[in-house]
């Protein structure tokens, strides 16, 4: 109103509205969507719309009042399908698909997990397993029981997001049920924490209300925290409970072991024989209360990225040696290879009941508004199951772009042709992808991860520029639209298998342990995984006169990736 000239930003905020429409609005997928910025003073208009893309969404049309009748007559008369109902169109259910920071200020700003999930018979109802939690806290509440309860999903099928809410619906300080989400994952604190305040910023801006951003991160701090913090404070004073009743662990797997906790109380905190692991100091620590307590665990199949976390089969040995009387709520995929947790569950199991609840898994990812099967793909791809990852692929591609190619300046255009609007893209690469530096791909250079997410495509920081790389550490939990990924010859492959290997002085090494081994494989899964609506995988063709990039480390992963039917951007596509 009253502007006479349109800023990027505008453009891109009429282009987001379009997409969303698209990808969200069920009236609307089949529909050509021609979205318009009318700035109501300027003097001149486009007179005609810019191609459509494949999914039918042109790009924005900028026009003054006087150019509006002629784009829309000529909207009509180029639109790829025929007549709509109008009531029909305007009943149709509208599902989006949040990324976790949208939802994070969603549930925030006291919205449900209902209305911002989507709900359609292919994704599992987030709010069947949030309930069921809500129950399990209400009746360890009447009952004077302490529970633990285990929720597994795919990655991106929503773990986060039935936390958020729960901890939402239950962020009264003073109720006897107040619940707080912790998490050891440093970076998606730093950015939920930031993203949280700037929206609760701008909301009491437009309102009038003078508010400073320190003190909004202050209200916003206790609902969100770092689980380390939590625990020093357990460990300060050792035997007062925490203020807390209700507990929500993110990545529970993460947790550190014994010999990692120890250590650190040793060098850090000054705290000489500690012999607890995380998770069994954590149970102890809700086990002070003399009444109620519950721990729910959000846990993620084949995510332990870093040496010394426990895997969740440090949660139920604990269980089994010392809190015999917690009732022990468990997902039914929890016995699934991936969790590493069989052993420990056999064992617990002979010793107590274990409640078996279906809703406690989420089989569906919710990231991928795209390809619901991506983490199919990926495991598939990751296990060496050829003939699994080949078939899902064949359907995959077809909404889900997934192209590799040997030629970096070529994956870096791929991403930003693809993003439209505010679509989020970013350069992610494995923590051990020492030799990505030729191509100006440094791991080492640190990066500031809520910058890095949150910032606009003007600031050098942020994502979109594509110099900054994010780590499998920095990206675990969190997602973009689109993402480009490095493949070094850390994990590469050799004689049909995966070899993985470690950069040390002026070599590669090989790495033996089966537990480094595992680590790396899941660092390539979170960053296989973190990509929405599409992905391209950048594989060096090496440098025969440097032997630390040598062309048969990355010829095989090359070839391997394209057997699997990733298309490839490059000339030659030869496999």
């Amino acid at each position: 109103m009253g502007r006479t000239i349109v800023e990027p930003g505008d453009i891109n905020q009429a282009w987001d509205y379009g997409l969303d429409l698209k990808n969200f609005h069920a009236g609307s997928y089949a529909a050509d969507i021609f979205p318009v910025l009318i700035a109501t003073k300027a003097l001149k208009s486009d007179r005609e719309w810019q191609p459509r893309h494949s999914d039918g969404v042109r790009p924005p049309a900028c026009s003054g009042v006087d150019g509006l009748a002629g784009l829309i007559d000529r909207a009509l008369v180029s639109r790829g399908v025929g007549s709509l109902d109008a009531r029909s169109w305007a009943i149709s259910a509208y599902q989006p698909t949040p990324t976790i920071i949208e939802a994070a200020q969603a549930l925030y700003g006291q919205h449900s997990v209902e209305a911002i999930a989507r709900n359609d018979a292919g994704a599992k109802n987030l709010s069947v397993t949030s309930n069921l939690v809500d129950q399990i806290i209400l009746e360890s509440q009447a009952k004077r029981t302490k529970s633990i309860v285990f929720i597994t999903g795919v990655p991106g099928a929503g773990k986060t997001l039935v936390g958020l809410d729960v901890a939402t619906r239950r962020r009264d300080v003073d109720a006897p049920t107040h619940a707080v989400f912790l998490s050891g994952n440093g970076p998606l604190v730093m950015v939920l924490q930031e993203a949280l305040t700037r929206d609760e910023l701008a909301r009491s801006k437009a309102q009038g209300k003078p508010v400073r951003k320190g003190a909004v991160k202050q209200k916003v701090k206790p609902f969100i925290q770092n689980v380390h913090h939590f625990r020093d404070e357990g460990v300060r004073d050792r035997d007062r409970p925490p203020h807390d009743h209700v507990v929500i662990f993110d990545e529970a797997q993460r947790a550190w072991n014994q010999d990692r906790t120890s250590n650190f109380m040793s060098r850090r905190k000054g705290i000489a024989n500690f012999d607890q692991s995380e998770p069994e100091f954590l149970i102890s620590y809700m086990d002070r209360h003399n009444d109620w307590a519950v721990i729910v665990c959000l846990v993620g199949g084949g995510q332990e990225i870093n040496t010394g976390e426990d895997g969740i089969a440090g949660w139920l040995e604990s269980l089994h040696d010392r809190f015999p009387r917690w009732q022990v709520y468990i997902s039914p995929e929890l016995t699934d290879n991936e969790y590493a947790a069989g052993g420990a569950l056999r064992k617990l199991g002979s010793q107590r009941e274990l409640l078996t609840e279906k809703s406690l898994h989420l089989a569906v990812s919710m990231r991928s508004f795209r390809a619901e099967n991506l983490s199919a793909f990926v495991k598939a791809l990751l296990d060496s199951e050829l003939d699994a990852a080949h078939q899902i692929a064949a359907t995959l591609v077809q909404r889900y772009p997934i192209v590799v190619t040997r030629d970096l300046d070529a994956a870096k255009r791929w991403v930003r042709e693809k993003a439209r609007g505010n679509e989020r893209f970013g350069l992610v690469a494995s923590s051990q992808a020492h030799r990505m530096k030729p191509h100006a791909v440094d791991i080492r250079v640190k990066i500031d991860p809520v910058h890095w997410f949150l910032n606009g495509a003007r600031d050098t920081r942020s994502s979109y520029y594509l110099e900054d790389v994010a780590t499998e550490f920095h990206v675990q939990g969190l997602e973009l639209d689109w993402i480009c990924v490095t493949w070094d010859a850390d994990l590469r492959r050799a004689d049909s298998a995966w070899s993985c290997h470690r950069f040390r002085g002026s070599k590669w090494t090989k790495m033996h342990k089966p537990e480094r081994q595992r680590y790396l494989l899941n660092a390539y899964r979170v960053l296989l995984t973190r990509a929405r609506q599409g992905m391209v995988i950048f594989v060096p063709e090496g440098d025969e006169a440097d032997p630390t990039r040598a062309p048969a480390f990355y010829d095989e992963t090359y070839r391997y990736l394209r057997s699997m039917g990733i298309r490839s951007l490059d000339a030659d596509e030869a496999i």
